[in-house]
């Protein structure tokens, strides 16, 4: 074919009219002498510019006519141009796949078996696929005979003469075959072997399912039993034999390729298992220590090859264990932890890309099925089927499953799926992941039927289909409750009362009854309120039931809702702020400080839509808020009253924010650096308190003086206070300090100093409902037998004549905190001297505090603790760091300064940074200070009052491990590992501190 230069031939531009993307290369292969009996024929450009890729197929096609002897040439083009199906079938396959194309340039007679057009030949099922690998008697063959197979079921997917259901179902019928036509092999390589045993193999996953994929591992299972008078340890052998041979002939890579891979790790035990197990084996593990998934697995289960016998009892035998699953004793952490994605495994570039693991990708939609099956499985036998479509239409029917989620479920699934087969069968991969190269989008678009603009079309579906399956698979748990106490149309399924109870118990509610209660009176009703709460419940129940304590998140949610359902903009933030939906579902389910905060004033949930609302407000905002606040208020109580309740709503949206940044949320993962967690905590409690003493101070003051108390008044902060490490239970330890004004004398600037200590502390400990907070001057001289509040002078007088060391050390913690700044810091100047003593410690000295330090942990453990686990006096606890960490701030803050901070991670840091510890002991000790702390505030937060150890009540020891970082069923992972860290800590204390290091 010759053209003018510059011009373009009429065949360049229909090829490009028929879509191939290569006209220039598409004509040359056309004017090849291989194709001249049929170049200028129009039907064949019209099948290639209906396949996938015209370009693939032509180039397939040359390979196949090339291929052939001369007379078979002219035989296949003859047929192609004469005969549609064969020309739909063969083209349809080469612009599909080119492993394919491959096969039939190594076989090319093998084209034969697609023009044969009979009726039994769309629809084959395992009979018709054994006669057509009958005459295979080694692995080259068995390979051969499989791709022939293949290339006939393909055929009939890409010309849609048969549904991805039908597909799937043939691929896993071809797979039975192969199974069975492998093990003949093996047996007939080893009769003595054969002779021994019997052997079934049990299909498991998509093949066991009947939904299997183009390049898949086939999960298998084997049973073996012994003949008659065979001993079992020699027959067993035997049948491990041929099962590991059959997984070879299948699996191995021979000059005909392979096959697939014959996966048998989903057998008891695993990997570590014997290959093969008798019947009797099988059974005594499964009810002994199998865990929910291997039941989740064996939903699939189904005798393919072997022993049919054998095989169907195998089934027979697991069949009341798999659907009594859901009364085992850990199912309901095994569905939490099964629920959760697991897509940390999945590189980040490669995440967006992925078909089957990816958000909104088929596992979602398979464990979503999986999972309703085991729960409903037990009570109806509609729903024991190992296909997800049959399956997810038998849920449906059931009322199991919303009709119109079904249905959107279903048609996603489908497409997915479409787009996996599509992808797979390219080259005959094992691959989940979208490609990137637009080519091979627009060849598996246009193998969808997307023909305008195939790329964009196939983006812009898949993305809509993974989009409604991230948001309905989960859903699907949840909706039907609703339903199941709405008012529905008639003829509608529903789930029972009882089905209903038994999903909620198996997501985690211990108490069905009453959360059924609760989602009838937060649903029920025409009014807007309740049609937004029918559409948020569905989600909010999945956020509850992924915490320790499902209950209690619904049950707070009622009260929220009851408090605030009529205000519109509640409703309004839920429904269109993302975010904090799932922060108030976090916050409710996950303890009881918390939720009593927020019921207190439950207008604080705007706190959770806002983005900065979570950050914690500075000092200076703070202690402008609260003296404003003094300032506008008629007497003192109002005023402290006004001050307790910001406190209140600051310790909210603290709690909430170390609540969220502890779990996480969809979008925001959760905080890995718990350091910098206990500080943000620690750090706003401090700030938070301080600021409620500053308003409480001047409204004492206000009420009896005015502006101007006779004397100047100072409030440092010692312990943990002064230290900014409040944990959120803890009091606040505090000196009191004045000095009079001029022309004051001593004793009315005490009376009045005396007065405002007195009124400041009833002030803020009247019972309100707001939490009270706790002033301890106990760290003052000479204890509680000494006055409550000094002159600067007499502090001066005591510490230079009567000072003890523990004193000393206690002064390390102080820093004002309110009042008088200029006073605060001259008594901080005061007791700098004291608290780093130029040339540091002296032997005495270091012998005393060890000294007093040994006799608190013998005298100050509460009876009966284990020392463990107590996160403030045990081993390798709090006060073990703390005390090493002061031992070096005495002996040589006075020559680092990095020293001289009241923080206890600072002031590691820095004795790190100084030399004085090695990186890896102060590693260790600021890991178990962390843990410790962290401790202490997950107690608070799960029990609504203080404690050092963990809780006893198991739900209440869950939330602890939840709010910690551990998954549903693991709290002994949580303990050995507390236990291991603050061990390695002790015995950092035991060298630094007691020991002679440091």
């Amino acid at each position: 074919m010759t053209t003018s230069p510059g011009r373009r031939s009429s065949t360049f531009t229909r090829l490009l009219r028929h879509g191939f993307t290569d006209p220039s290369a598409a004509e040359q292969l056309l004017d090849l002498d291989a194709l001249a009996s049929v170049r200028s024929d129009p039907v064949l450009l019209e099948a290639l510019g209906a396949t996938a890729d015209p370009d693939l197929a032509l180039r397939g096609l040359v390979r196949v006519v090339e291929a052939g002897e001369e007379s078979e040439r002219q035989v296949l083009l003859d047929t192609l141009v004469t005969a549609k199906p064969l020309r739909d079938r063969l083209l349809g396959v080469l612009g599909a796949s080119e492993a394919l194309g491959d096969h039939l340039a190594r076989h090319p007679r093998d084209w034969r078996a697609l023009v044969t057009y009979e009726s039994a030949d769309l629809h084959p099922g395992v009979a018709e696929f054994e006669q057509g690998l009958a005459d295979a008697v080694d692995p080259d063959s068995l390979r051969v005979a499989y791709r022939r197979c293949l290339l006939t079921l393909a055929a009939r997917d890409v010309c849609g003469t048969t549904g991805l259901a039908q597909t799937a179902a043939e691929l896993a019928d071809l797979a039975t075959a192969t199974l069975r036509a492998a093990l003949a092999i093996a047996r007939t390589a080893a009769p003595e072997d054969a002779a021994q045993c019997r052997l079934a193999v049990v299909a498991m996953g998509k093949c066991g399912g009947r939904e299997l994929n183009y390049v898949s591992d086939v999960d298998v299972i084997f049973v073996g039993e012994a003949h008659d008078g065979v001993d079992e340890t020699k027959a067993m052998q035997a049948a491990t034999r041929l099962a590991a041979h059959m997984m070879r002939i299948c699996s191995e890579t021979t000059v005909e390729g392979t096959i697939w891979e014959v996966d048998a790790n989903l057998r008891p035990e695993g990997r570590n298992g014997p290959l093969v197990r008798t019947l009797s084996s099988h059974l005594a593990y499964y009810q002994r220590w199998a865990k929910t998934w291997e039941f989740q697995a064996l939903l699939k289960a189904r005798a393919v090859a072997g022993d049919p016998e054998l095989g169907a009892e195998y089934v027979e035998a697991v069949s009341p264990l798999v659907w009594g699953a859901a009364d085992r004793e850990n199912f309901v952490p095994d569905v939490q932890k099964m629920r959760r994605r697991v897509v940390d495994n999945i590189p980040a570039d490669r995440i967006e890309r992925e078909l089957k693991l990816g958000p909104g990708g088929l596992r979602d939609v398979e464990f979503a099925v999986q999972l309703l099956q085991l729960v409903h499985g037990r009570s109806d036998a509609s729903l024991h089927s190992g296909s997800t479509l049959e399956a997810l239409r038998a849920l449906a029917d059931g009322g199991y499953v919303g009709r119109a989620d079904a249905a959107q479920l279903d048609e996603a699934y489908r497409f997915l799926r479409a787009m996996e087969h599509r992808i797979q069968l390219h080259r005959l991969r094992r691959t989940h992941l979208v490609p990137e190269d637009e080519a091979d989008l627009r060849r598996i678009g246009r193998s969808l039927g997307m023909r305008t603009d195939p790329v964009a079309e196939l983006n812009k579906a898949w993305k809509r289909h993974a989009s409604v399956v991230r948001r309905l698979h989960e859903k699907i748990f949840y909706r039907p409750l609703l339903d199941a106490v709405a008012q529905l149309a008639p003829g509608e399924s529903r789930l029972s009362p009882k089905a209903a109870a038994i999903r909620l118990e198996a997501l985690g509610y211990a108490d069905p009854a009453a959360a059924l209660r609760h989602l009838e009176a937060l649903s029920s009703g025409v009014t807007r309120k309740a049609a937004i709460q029918r559409t948020l419940l569905p989600v909010l129940l999945g956020w509850f039931a992924d915490s320790a304590d499902p209950d209690a998140g619904l049950l707070g949610f009622r009260k929220v809702s009851d408090a605030l359902g009529k205000t519109p903009w509640y409703l309004r933030l839920l429904r269109d702020e993302g975010a904090a939906a799932e922060n108030l579902a976090r916050v409710l389910s996950a303890g009881r400080l918390a939720p009593d905060l927020l019921m207190r004033a439950p207008e604080a949930v705007a706190i959770l839509g806002d983005p900065e609302g979570l950050r914690p407000r500075t000092r200076e905002h703070l202690e402008q808020e609260v003296l404003a606040a003094v300032g506008r208020a008629g007497d003192a109580e109002s005023a402290v009253a006004v001050v307790r309740g910001v406190r209140r709503r600051e310790l909210f949206r603290t709690t909430a924010a170390d609540l969220i940044g502890s779990y996480g949320t969809e979008d925001s993962p959760a905080e890995q650096d718990h350091g910098a967690l206990v500080d943000r905590v620690g750090s706003a409690v401090t700030d938070l308190n301080a600021a409620t003493i500053a308003g409480a101070l001047r409204a004492a003051v206000r009420e009896r003086w005015g502006d101007t108390l006779p004397t100047r008044f100072a409030v440092i902060g010692m312990g943990r206070f002064g230290g900014h490490e409040l944990s959120y239970g803890s009091d606040a330890d505090v000196l009191f300090v004045h000095r009079p004004r001029e022309g004051v004398s001593d004793e009315e600037a005490g009376r009045a100093a005396n007065a405002v200590v007195g009124e400041m502390r009833r002030l803020l400990q009247l019972p309100t409902a707001d939490p009270p907070l706790l002033i301890d001057a106990d760290l003052r001289p000479e204890g509680r037998t000494g006055p409550m509040v000094r002159t600067l002078k007499s502090y001066e007088a005591y510490y230079r004549r009567w000072s003890l060391v523990w004193e000393s050390q206690a002064l390390l913690r102080a820093e004002h905190m309110a009042g008088d700044e200029e006073l605060g810091r001259a008594f901080v100047e005061l007791v700098d001297p004291l608290r780093y003593p130029v040339e540091g410690l002296g032997e005495d000295a270091v012998r005393e505090i060890r000294r007093l330090k040994a006799r608190m942990e013998s005298e100050r453990m509460p009876r009966g603790a284990d020392p463990t686990l107590h996160a403030k006096l045990g081993r390798g606890g709090l006060s073990d760091v703390e005390w090493t960490v002061q031992l070096m701030q005495m002996r040589h803050g006075w020559a680092e300064p990095g020293l001289r901070t009241t923080r206890t991670r600072e002031a590691l840091a820095a004795a790190c940074a100084a030399g004085l510890i090695p990186a890896e002991d102060a590693q260790t000790l600021d890991e178990a200070w962390v843990l410790a702390a962290r401790v202490r505030n997950a107690v608070m937060l799960v029990r609504g009052r203080p404690g050092d150890t963990f809780p006893s009540d198991a739900r209440e020891l869950a939330a602890v491990g939840r709010y910690l970082g551990y998954e549903p069923g693991h709290v002994g992972d949580m303990l050995d590992d507390y236990r291991r860290i603050t061990r390695r800590a002790r015995a950092v204390v035991e060298e630094r501190f007691y020991g002679a290091a440091g």
